[in-house]
């Protein structure tokens, strides 16, 4: 029991963490995003193109990633989908050596 405790502990403190990242990097997003248009069209930096907007676009496609693995991807795929998975897969080995087993004993006793 005292396991378990520890283990859930550990994951929502895990998930915390990826959570307050996310959170981070969303602001640096805004700050960012604030600090390259104040560059690019106030100050005339880089003047005869609009690359922030180039730059804002690809940066929001990193956090749309980010949101993706927090929220899907690592949600659903926890330590009770590991458990899972692993018992499928033991369950199915064991199911091939019954039948391997079963196929040798036929064959010992056909002979």
């Amino acid at each position: 029991m005292e396991k378990e405790q520890q283990e859930l502990y550990e994951y929502a403190r895990k998930r915390i963490k990826q959570k307050k990242s996310l959170y981070y990097h969303f602001v640096f997003f805004l700050i960012g995003s604030l600090f390259m248009f104040v560059a690019n069209v106030l100050l005339k930096f880089g003047e005869p193109t609009v690359w922030y907007i180039w730059a804002v676009t690809v940066w929001f496609f990193l956090i749309i990633l980010h949101f993706i693995k927090v929220y899907i991807t690592d949600r659903f795929m926890n330590k009770n989908w590991e458990r899972e998975q692993i018992d499928r897969l033991v369950s199915r080995q064991e199911k091939k050596l019954q039948q391997l087993r079963s196929k040798i004993d036929e064959e010992a006793s056909k002979q």
